[in-house]
């Protein structure tokens, strides 16, 4: 090959191996990754169908939940559109937009089930900030690791920790002490390469100031919640009855489910929650354990998808961000679905996709949006 004719094939060609005439398809030219548009799309019409059921029917709760999904779908293409190096370049800016709206919400937030978690917005409704915050997290961590050397020295992994606890803190004063807040910016330090050491030993000091936790940080329903946890028939018709009705609406779906529409715990209000939380425990009763098995497939594949585009990507920011928001998605799936089956504490994070609530599947469909980009912008 002559000089000339090696240079063109090197300026032409990606560094995957692809031809630059691969990449030129509609759907590079849009910069949307169709693998991962149509599992969303896919996802989010089981959900709107799971809120229609779990409503009662209630189409007005129905059109504001699919308002939510075109507002999010929008933001996912817009969000598509900008090159991960301007993400890079601003997410110290979202990360501190976040911070201030959390700061908002105690002075002026709203107050609701003995919590201040919600900010309303005239003209526009409320918004739950601690859910952007989800959103900011790998945003600011991805930025801080970008430009450091693999694996990170002790004093990088002490600053990323203050990036985490600042908002932490925050939540916990509303008070909500939720741990998803923090576990974006916990999956970036573990893809960053921390030593086993470090990870093992962090485990260990939890563990030794666990019963610190309990005496002195954890509230009375938070400390409630772990103890019904384990013996939730010792408070059957308080603290322990969601967990109760959940598995009476998880184990009488079967293998096939009662059918759409005839789930009875859910319709008949036994089941609290049934279309926020513990919207999986209805989707259990009506599609049974087929249905799950179908849900929990297409969760793996968006998941699977997410970590394939960070795994091929060329810079550590984008490899970073796109495999923390995959594990994320993967974090909150197996969270409420834990909580719903009576495994983990009851937490009160929604299923993605699938619960009833305009903030979490806005923030959800953006970051998805920036894992496209990462993908099409090499």
């Amino acid at each position: 090959m002559i000089p000339s004719q090696q240079y063109r094939f090197l300026r032409q060609s990606l560094r995957d191996g692809r031809s630059i005439k691969d990449d030129s398809s509609k759907w590079h030219r849009l910069h949307l990754d169709p693998w991962l548009l149509g599992l969303l799309v896919v996802n989010s019409i089981i959900g709107l169908m799971a809120v229609y059921s779990a409503t009662a029917e209630d189409m007005g709760m129905v059109l504001r939940q699919a308002t939510s999904f075109g507002v999010g779908f929008i933001l996912l293409f817009l969000c598509a559109q900008i090159p991960p190096k301007v993400y890079q370049a601003t997410s110290p800016y979202f990360y501190l937009i976040s911070i201030v709206l959390l700061v908002l919400v105690l002075v002026i937030g709203d107050t609701r089930l003995g919590a201040k978690r919600w900010l309303t917005i005239p003209g526009i409704g409320s918004m739950q900030p601690s859910e952007f915050m989800k959103f900011a997290m790998p945003l600011m961590m991805a930025w801080y690791f970008a430009r450091k050397r693999f694996p990170p020295k002790l004093i990088h992994i002490l600053g990323a920790l203050v990036i985490m606890f600042v908002p932490f803190v925050l939540v916990a004063l509303q008070p909500d002490l939720s741990i998803g807040l923090i576990i974006p910016g916990i999956f970036v330090l573990f893809l960053s390469g921390m030593s086993w050491r470090l990870i093992l030993g962090a485990l260990t000091a939890l563990a030794v100031a666990a019963p610190v936790l309990w005496m002195y940080v954890l509230q009375a329903y938070q400390k409630k919640r772990v103890l019904t946890l384990f013996d939730p028939e010792s408070d059957a018709l308080g603290a322990g009855w969601n967990i109760i009705q959940s598995k009476i609406a998880i184990g009488s779906g079967g293998l096939m489910g009662k059918g759409y529409l005839e789930g009875t715990q859910s319709h008949l209000g036994y089941l609290p929650e049934h279309h926020t939380d513990f919207i999986l425990s209805t989707y259990s009763e009506e599609f049974g354990f087929l249905g799950v098995i179908f849900l929990f497939a297409l969760y793996a594949a968006i998941i699977f998808r997410c970590m394939m585009i960070g795994l091929n990507c060329f810079h550590n920011y984008g490899r970073l961000l796109a495999s923390a928001i995959g594990l994320t998605f993967f974090f909150f799936v197996f969270l409420n679905s834990g909580m719903i089956s009576g495994i983990l504490p009851v937490t009160g994070d929604p299923l993605p996709l699938m619960s009833y609530g305009g903030t979490a599947v806005i923030a959800l469909l953006a970051g998805m949006g920036i894992v496209m980009s990462v993908h099409t912008h090499r």
